[in-house]
């Protein structure tokens, strides 16, 4: 910026000798001087009427105003060209300087405006995600949770330059204080027995959401009517994915505290695979004990 800023300033230079220029403007000035006066003094001279002279001096004095700042454009003209296109490079290479500067005042205001999330929101931005605990004019700080859409902290912190809300989507996972709608899914061969598993999942939702079942339903019912939205589907349920040829995946959705999904989700997957066996082993072992 130091090197631009120079190189505009070096352009700063008369297009011609500075005697000439000064000495053109004392000319002019001098004749707007003496054409003020002598034309005040003949309309003083030759108007009677009190009116019609304030008049025509006024009209006289604006016009050798204007006349003198033509005079001085024209005299002036190349310097004022060679000082505009200055003024310009030096406003550029401010702007190219501070460009991720002006990028997080940006991404600030945007985040602040939108509100879009607040200090103990969890968010993810991109690949990273956490707790708010810090909020800057220019950073935001988070604490960082992980691997992938586990709800444990790594213990790490994450300064992430407020340019990133300018360009990238934020995902507010506490958007809703008191309660939401989770999922998470199983994946399963298709040998496997996926059909137990999936009643097993079902019972397992059913059994740990049954405590708060009835306030969660009325809560997202109440949201869903203030924003204006169909009312989704609250009871625990259990879908069918199949991503791949081979593949069987379970999707359990269930309600949760925006607290406490991590704990219940964990809850569920240890009641499961505690106690059942989903393996094609497990189901040939079940089916032969069942036979006997």
């Amino acid at each position: 910026m130091l090197e631009q800023f120079a190189l505009s300033l070096d352009g700063l230079t008369l297009s011609g000798p500075i005697w000439r220029l000064l000495g053109n403007t004392l000319v002019l000035f001098v004749a707007i001087v003496v054409a003020r006066s002598l034309s005040g003094r003949f309309i003083r001279r030759t108007v009677a009427a009190p009116d019609l002279r304030r008049k025509w001096l006024v009209q006289s004095r604006n016009g050798l105003i204007l006349l003198a700042i033509l005079g001085l454009v024209m005299i002036w003209g190349n310097e004022l060209r060679t000082l505009a296109l200055s003024i310009v490079a030096i406003a550029v290479a401010f702007v190219v300087a501070t460009k991720e500067l002006i990028l997080c005042i940006t991404g600030s205001i945007l985040k602040s405006s939108a509100r879009s999330f607040n200090i103990g929101d969890r968010i993810q931005v991109k690949d990273f995600r956490g707790i708010v605990i810090d909020q800057k004019l220019l950073t935001t700080t988070i604490l960082e949770m992980g691997p992938g859409r586990s709800y444990q902290r790594t213990g790490r912190m994450v300064v992430l330059p407020n340019a990133i809300f300018v360009s990238e989507p934020v995902v507010n996972e506490t958007a809703t204080q008191s309660y939401v709608l989770h999922v998470f899914s199983v994946p399963f061969k298709r040998d496997d027995d996926w059909p137990a598993a999936r009643e097993a999942f079902l019972a397992a939702a059913n059994r740990h959401c049954e405590p708060y079942l009835e306030k969660a339903r009325r809560y997202i019912g109440k949201v869903s009517d203030q924003l204006g939205l169909a009312v989704p589907v609250v009871d625990p349920r259990v879908t069918i994915q199949v991503p791949t040829a081979g593949e069987i995946h379970l999707v359990v959705s269930f309600p949760s505290k925006a607290t406490e999904r991590g704990q219940i989700e964990q809850a569920i997957l240890a009641d499961v695979f505690g106690n059942h066996d989903f393996s094609a082993k497990g189901r040939d072992k079940g089916a032969s004990e069942k036979g006997e």
